[in-house]
């Protein structure tokens, strides 16, 4: 035991190369170990500090997270109000020789929006350091020599927060990095990796670097659920408990009974059998949790008794911690032992140092459980609770900053495409270019709840972000299949209907469709085959609504130009769906006509115009038929 932190109420440590962080309850931050590059924040001199001091200069912050690099320190302080963005403190950056504590605005996008990062997961890599965004956006700064910010190739080391766009439309449950590589991990458990690969901690299959994001396509179905990342190699945590491994395993830190690298990522079966709860990476040893038991395991470097086996050699297959571990369910017979065991609370790793948070049996709680996701630390989900928060909210601060965070929140495809998840059976687990992992009972039930008077400050918020943002924005090539479920969400969105937002709706949400590469084409033509029968009549309603809409209007409020693009998006848009139709017969194929067109169009002389222009013969300047669109 720490007997410098005995009277503290610690939640959180993180290590270094040679120095540690531990964060109170109350938002204090202390720190020990080597300093002799400033790394402890503590204004000394002194190369190293034997026992925890409170860093001084962050003690009127209150500190939220803590993380750190091989010779320095990143924490996030809290703001004061809902608009006030948090702040990122760095403790003397050894890249940049800082000697003193300095304070780093939250990073900003364009337009001026303000960035809300009350939800913000921030860790350090060695060399890089990735930071998320509650609405989804994601951040890198630092080295740059091996791909590990995920900017791609034209991009060298960066002093100041960059924007990962690679995974935008993605919504991310975690980003994680080691010596030189970085990993995100989606909602529904989609593993991304990018920078150092040589030694395959990638789990790529090959040991070649990579300079932006790319799918670790052998974990797809594993349900992976946490990711932790060591200098050279890198440790997932599944739904079921189970554990894989891969990258460098020199010294045992795969667990796999060898001393060999791994290129695909590899079950570590020593643990299969025990629920894993807790998993925790060191620079070259990991560590593993089984609350059944409450039993800590350790395999890998042990050089410096890192291991906490009793012995300082490497180990090649999951060893026991040794210590009085007893588990938070099980019945302690003496009073004695009640008094001498302990219930473990959450196991961290990092440089060549293992810590283990615990308490006494007596006063014990269950141990954290890395496999529930907490939802602080993933991008903001919109569902009945964030709706209740932010109707509080502005009608306190109804202020430009307060209306901004909304915004922000209801403009990102990622909260949305996170929002409504299938969690019956662990369906969105298995979102693929077939399955698209989503609820739409869900979301059809929170419009609805939208459409009543009660929201109507919301609901000005949506129209907003959607008209504005969200739908303009909206890529042509998303990253993955989960960054397509916006495309299956919008349409239940009632506003759709009202003809007042034809023009600035349901014709750009139909222009953003036709704008989909093939792939991501086709793969919303395989969801579309999925959807019930009455999701799909709405939406061929819905565009047939818009064509009548554009058709009585062409001659009183539209000019012939933009009449051509809308109709033809509406029109093409209402192909892409019969043809799905003629596959799984959704509906009849009736359906798809418009009988209003007999009374607004002159066919006769619309099929004159278009056998004009099939011929080559000009027609009035600027003007198609309807028959050739």
């Amino acid at each position: 035991q720490i007997g410098a932190l005995a009277d503290q109420h610690i939640v959180h440590v993180a290590c270094g190369e040679s120095h540690s962080l531990a964060l109170s309850d109350r938002g204090q931050l202390f720190s020990w170990g080597a300093g002799s590059d400033g790394q402890l924040g503590l204004m000394t001199t002194e190369d190293s500090v034997a026992v925890p001091r409170l860093i001084q200069k962050l003690n009127q912050q209150t500190i939220l997270q803590v993380s750190c690099g091989n010779w320095h320190c990143l924490a996030l302080a809290a703001g004061n109000q809902f608009a006030d963005s948090l702040r990122v403190a760095h403790t003397f950056l050894r890249v940049w020789m800082m000697k003193e504590v300095v304070i780093i605005a939250a990073p900003t996008v364009s337009r001026g929006k303000v960035i809300f990062v009350d939800g913000t997961c921030i860790i350090s890599g060695n060399t890089s350091y990735p930071l998320l965004i509650s609405d989804g956006q994601f951040f890198t700064w630092g080295k740059n020599s091996h791909g590990q910010l995920g900017l791609g190739k034209e991009f060298p080391s960066q002093a100041s927060p960059q924007r990962v766009r690679s995974l935008e439309g993605i919504p991310l449950a975690q980003v994680t990095a080691g010596g030189a590589h970085s990993f995100a991990l989606s909602l529904s458990g989609a593993v991304f990796g990018w920078g150092m690969n040589n030694a395959g901690q990638l789990g790529l299959s090959d040991e070649k670097d990579r300079e932006s994001p790319c799918h670790v396509k052998l974990l797809r179905t594993q349900k992976v659920v946490y990711i932790s990342c060591g200098e050279e190699h890198t440790a997932v945590l599944t739904k079921s408990g189970g554990v894989f491994t891969f990258g460098a395993g020199s010294c045992g830190q795969l667990g796999h009974d060898s001393m060999n690298d791994e290129v695909n990522p590899r079950r570590v079966l020593e643990l299969m059998g025990s629920e894993v709860t807790q998993i925790a990476c060191g620079r070259q040893h990991t560590l593993a949790f089984v609350p059944s038991s409450g039993l800590i395991y350790a395999f890998g470097c042990g050089e410096r008794g890192q291991l906490g086996t009793g012995h300082t050699c490497n180990v090649k297959c999951p060893s026991p911690v040794k210590g009085c571990w007893a588990a938070h369910s099980g019945q302690l017979s003496a009073r004695a032992d009640r008094f001498k065991y302990r219930i473990v609370k959450q196991i961290f790793s990092g440089g060549d140092q293992t810590f283990v948070l615990c308490s006494k049996y007596e006063n014990s709680s269950p141990a954290v459980d890395f496999r529930m996701m907490n939802q602080v630390h993933y991008t903001s989900l919109i569902n009945d609770e964030t709706i209740a928060v932010w109707r509080r909210k502005l009608s306190e601060h109804n202020n430009a900053s307060t209306i901004n965070g909304v915004i922000q929140i209801l403009s990102s495809a990622a909260c949305w495409n996170g929002s409504f998840l299938e969690k019956k059976i662990d369906e969105h687990f298995k979102t693929s270019p077939k399955i698209p992992g989503i609820d739409l009972n869900s979301t059809r039930v929170l419009f609805e709840k939208l459409m009543s008077s009660q929201h109507s400050m919301i609901l000005e918020q949506i129209l907003n972000s959607f008209e504005s943002c969200l739908i303009p924005q909206l890529s042509s090539s998303p990253p993955d299949v989960e960054a397509m479920r916006i495309y299956l969400i919008l349409p239940e969105f009632p506003l759709l209907q009202d003809s007042k937002y034809y023009i600035t709706l349901t014709i750009p949400l139909a222009m953003a469709i036709l704008r989909l590469d093939t792939n991501p084409s086709k793969v919303l033509d395989n969801w579309w085959s999925q959807v019930c029968p009455k999701y799909f009549t709405k939406l061929v309603n819905l565009y047939k609504g818009a064509v009548v809409y554009l058709l009585r209007g062409r001659k009183t409020f539209l000019i012939p130009v933009l009449f051509n693009n809308y109709i033809t998006a509406a029109l093409k848009l209402l192909e892409k769906l019969y043809k799905v139709n003629l596959k799984v017969k959704h509906v009849e194929y009736d359906t798809f006509y418009i009988p209003e067109v007999s009374s607004l169009v002159d066919i006769q002389e619309d099929y004159l115009m278009w056998f004009l222009h099939q011929a080559g013969m000009s027609t009035r300047k600027g003007k198609k038929s309807t028959s050739e669109l």
